[in-house]
């Protein structure tokens, strides 16, 4: 039974007798995607953790790309009564289709367990457990029995518009160099089954042999990885034509470590 955004106006904190509970089927997987509160923020969707496996995309709150403006939303590539929808319930809606796209994806939409959102983004959560990550949506009973706590919470991020999913990676940079820089160091990853674009690893002092670190949400599965491309820029015009490279690179999926 999977719960895309269930309802938060009269049924968070009500007994589970009158709201969606992991007692109402073999194996319950819930979808969180506006779960802000409904007074003051009008957040239609319930934050309490009620199945086997809650998922949280985004941290469950504000959806990238539902903050767009109210005439470029409505004005939607899907017409106006969908782009109206989506102006007025963007959050709540996106879980259908972040569940749409789970079909299309089987390998997508990779749920890591985290104490919450704002540790998402540290080794605390990465990579993926020894037994995996389970995938948020139609493929995630692949899962069941898995996680054995009460409660699991597992966060991820999205795309901004169809396709959705993205896939995770960390990509550590030791520079070389010899003598410090200011400007930023892109990386982008070229692998077997597709390559992305450039992600920012770091902007502002560069100093070799320093390591810089960054989480990236790929676009694309890359599969394995062929060839990584290093780049950095120093914002301006420099007449000693300063030199920076990348002494190593190194580059983990989240998936399977």
């Amino acid at each position: 039974l999977s719960g895309l955004d269930p309802a938060q106006p009269y049924f968070q904190d009500t007994p589970i007798e009158v709201r969606l509970d992991k007692s109402d089927a073999e194996f319950v997987d819930v979808i969180h995607t506006d779960s802000a509160p409904t007074i003051p923020y009008l957040g239609f969707g319930m934050s309490t953790a009620i199945g086997h496996l809650d998922f949280y995309p985004n941290g469950g709150v504000e959806m990238p790309g539902c903050d767009k403006n109210a005439i470029s939303q409505i004005v939607d590539l899907d017409g106006i009564w969908e782009g109206t929808r989506d102006f007025v319930a963007c959050n709540h809606l996106r879980s259908y289709k972040y569940y749409s796209d789970s079909i299309i994806y089987p390998d997508g939409f990779l749920g890591y367990p985290c104490a919450s959102y704002d540790v998402f983004d540290s080794d605390n959560c990465f990579p993926c457990p020894e037994g995996g990550c389970p995938n948020m949506g139609h493929f995630a009973d692949k899962f069941k029995g898995k996680f054995k706590a009460d409660f699991t919470k597992f966060y991820l991020n999205t795309g901004e518009a169809k396709d959705f999913p993205l896939w995770r990676y960390k990509v550590s940079v030791t520079l070389s160099g010899k003598s410090k820089q200011r400007g930023y160091v892109n990386i982008a990853l070229y692998g077997e089954d597709g390559n992305t674009r450039q992600h920012q690893i770091v902007q502002g002092a560069l100093k070799p042999d320093n390591t810089y670190v960054k989480f990236i949400d790929a676009e694309v599965n890359i599969g394995t990885i062929t060839k990584v491309k290093f780049l950095w820029n120093n914002n301006w015009l420099n007449p000693t034509f300063p030199k920076l490279g990348a002494a190593t690179v190194t580059v983990e999926s989240g998936e399977n470590r």
